[in-house]
């Protein structure tokens, strides 16, 4: 694996990971809370304190849940091996823009370079599936080709 993609992959992990870290020290506040909640409160007050935070608690851990999903997709994209075929995994360079099909981790600047890390589902991806280097598409109305695929 070349340089740059590993230094991508590695980003997007950062990515996740500081999202998985956030949301479960959020969780870790919640439950604090409830615990605050149960010894102070009494009541239809203690009710509807108790319900707040059990909706956030539950947003929560489908967020959770959801970023270690990307984390398991991520992993996948690692694994793959190049086959000259835009797939999950692949580093794309075209005359527009760079990309990484792997998770939706946003831009991406490596030695100032700019990349865009997406997930295999988006509206650019999907366009991108299995197109190889020298390949013409469209996008946003505009044509846009393919320079390299690794």
């Amino acid at each position: 694996m070349n340089k740059i993609k590993q230094q991508l992959f590695e980003a997007c992990g950062n990515y996740v990971q500081e999202r998985i870290n956030s949301i479960s020290s959020a969780m870790k506040d919640l439950e604090s809370d409830l615990e605050n909640e149960s010894k102070s409160s009494a009541g239809d007050k203690y009710e509807t304190g108790r319900e707040m935070i059990n909706i956030e608690w539950n947003k929560l851990s489908n967020q959770l849940q959801q970023f270690k999903m990307l984390r398991e997709t991520l992993e996948k994209a690692k694994k793959r091996q190049s086959s000259g075929q835009i797939q999950l995994g692949s580093l794309i360079r075209t005359n527009m823009a760079n990309y990484i099909v792997a998770i939706p981790a946003g831009q991406i600047d490596i030695n100032d370079e700019k990349y865009f890390a997406i997930g295999a589902n988006s509206p650019i991806a999907q366009i991108l599936q299995d197109k190889k280097a020298g390949e013409d598409f469209s996008f946003n109305g505009k044509t846009n080709q393919i320079v390299s695929v690794e």
